[in-house]
């Protein structure tokens, strides 16, 4: 399976709970970090190798690192 076969937006969280994914595209992902009581959003385009392999892990390879959320978990926090 190819990045170009998922269904975006994909949407994940770190097992420690302090940083959370939307993957919007093959190549853009936004991320939530939770530093103590703040939120940092980022966006972030995927332009050189490591970004991208971040963003194909993320999408295939996460099973070590992370857990998948749905999007109203991810809303959720963003909004809280």
């Amino acid at each position: 399976m190819d990045l170009k076969d998922i269904n975006f937006p994909v949407y994940r969280k770190y097992k420690n709970n302090k940083s959370y994914f939307k993957i919007i595209q093959a190549d853009l992902f936004e991320e939530i970090q939770i530093v103590g009581s703040k939120k940092i959003i980022k966006h972030t385009k995927a332009m050189q190798y490591p970004e991208m392999v971040f963003i194909r892990d993320l999408v295939f390879n996460y099973a070590e690192m992370a857990l998948e959320i749905t999007e109203m978990e991810y809303l959720d926090i963003k909004n809280s």
